[in-house]
């Protein structure tokens, strides 16, 4: 059977090692897609970088609870990328920072998928995760905007659990109601 005569829905194959099916591919794309939109309207948004969004964080912890580490992980990274590209303005000191602040911690939401059984738990390790990225930039790159006096760790710590601790609350509360009203289990 040759490549072009394999139907859409069956498994595609990435350098041999991974296979994709088609239909996860397009849950990742969707929820990718969706967390960008969401991302894209911010409440607030912090003078170097951060964000209080519109619960932007949701659709890649459905995807990994539904589909699993491996999986939200990669949906996670793909979204950094995008978070990265809708962020006009921003602060790229260094290829390290990009990547602690954008992939890196982005695809560290997609550890909630460890945690399909215990959804909150899940959405609290993925948050966790995001948080000690951006901790790590902050006090390795953005430690001389700390004020005269504050130590870096604490300001890096204050700094960015300002803005997750928001959208952690909001993303926990979205989805322990989706939990509620028995739409995670519907689509596990």
């Amino acid at each position: 059977m040759s490549r072009s005569s394999v139907p859409f829905d069956q498994e595609l194959e990435v350098k041999h090692a991974v296979r994709i099916e088609t239909r996860i591919l397009a849950e990742v794309i969707a929820s990718v897609a969706l967390a960008g939109v969401l991302y894209a309207i911010p409440f607030f948004q912090l003078p170097q970088g951060g964000r209080v969004t519109l619960a932007s964080m949701v659709p890649i912890f459905f995807v990994a609870l539904r589909r699993g580490p491996r999986v939200g992980v990669l949906a996670g990274i793909v979204f950094g990328f995008v978070a990265l590209t809708l962020d006009s303005f921003a602060f790229v000191v260094n290829p390290i920072q990009v990547a602690l602040d954008y992939p890196l911690a982005f695809g560290a939401l997609g550890l909630a998928g460890f945690f399909k059984k215990s959804p909150l738990i899940g959405v609290a390790v993925g948050v966790v995760g995001r948080f000690i990225c951006h901790f790590i930039s902050g006090l390795v790159f953005f430690a001389t905007y700390a004020p005269a006096g504050e130590a870096p760790a604490i300001y890096s710590a204050v700094y960015n659990g300002s803005f997750l601790s928001i959208e952690f609350l909001m993303t926990a509360i979205i989805i322990f109601l989706l939990q509620k009203q028995g739409i995670m289990k519907l689509y596990m």
